[in-house]
């Protein structure tokens, strides 16, 4: 059974933060082993009804490919990749130690893990078991268990069908070849004063401003992520 364990005591690894569509990503702050995600947090649209709804965003990983050099200098080298850790999540078990202080606006802290099938991009994220974030350092494991009702597929917003959709969740979880998130779900932006057509057509937080009270607010600090995969994966 493999095993891959980050405790980011010789920096990202190849974690990330995302920024937005239009930035690269950027870099983590990592101080004694210790990732802090900080916000204010970006509000992923991409998946706005009639997909599953926002994200906030804030660690994410590559699973497959060969990242490039810009890549490796906010992320560093990603030791994922670099060490063949399996693609399949199957009923893999994964631990997040972590510590932080909120204001959820009604959010819970998931783990996403996304593959990519034909062209597109299939989103499956573990909202039947969330994370805890407490003051003082709490650690929770999660299953990848294959069984729907525990998972939320995030589709795509109506102008990216192109880019994002929904796979069948089996066959994701047994080639998560695109990254692994952890994120704020779900995401509830309310428009700051009125405007002019559907708020789930239009980009939320960049074609109409949205009061800050209805996203989440705060930090979380991540000192390691162990994936534990199951007998066989490969």
């Amino acid at each position: 059974m493999a095993t891959y364990v980050e405790d980011f005591d010789d920096g990202p690894g190849g974690w990330m933060r995302v920024v937005d569509n239009h930035s690269m990503p950027a870099a983590l702050p990592i101080k004694d082993g210790v990732v802090r995600c900080q916000g204010p947090w970006w509000v992923d649209y991409n998946h706005a009804p009639p997909g599953a709804g926002y994200l906030q965003l804030l660690m994410a990983m590559a699973t497959r490919g060969a990242p490039g050099e810009a890549m490796r200098e906010v992320a560093g080298d990603n030791r994922f990749i670099a060490g063949g850790f399996p693609t399949d999540f199957t009923d893999a078990r994964i631990t997040v130690r972590c510590r932080g202080e909120l204001e959820a606006a009604g959010t819970g802290f998931h783990v996403l893990l996304q593959g990519s099938i034909d062209g597109i991009t299939s989103g499956w994220l573990l909202s039947g078991q969330p994370i805890a974030v407490n003051p003082d350092w709490t650690e929770t494991t999660v299953t990848c268990v294959p069984e729907p009702s525990q998972w939320t597929s995030l589709g795509s917003r109506h102008d990216r069908t192109d880019t994002y959709g929904e796979k069948p969740l089996r066959d994701i979880l047994g080639n998560v070849n695109v990254n692994i998130h952890l994120l704020r779900f779900p995401v509830k932006p309310r428009p700051m004063g009125r405007i002019d057509g559907d708020p789930h057509q239009l980009r939320a937080g960049r074609d109409y401003p949205i009061w800050p009270s209805s996203i989440a607010q705060g930090y979380v600090e991540v000192d390691r992520v162990q994936i534990d995969f199951a007998q066989g994966s490969a």
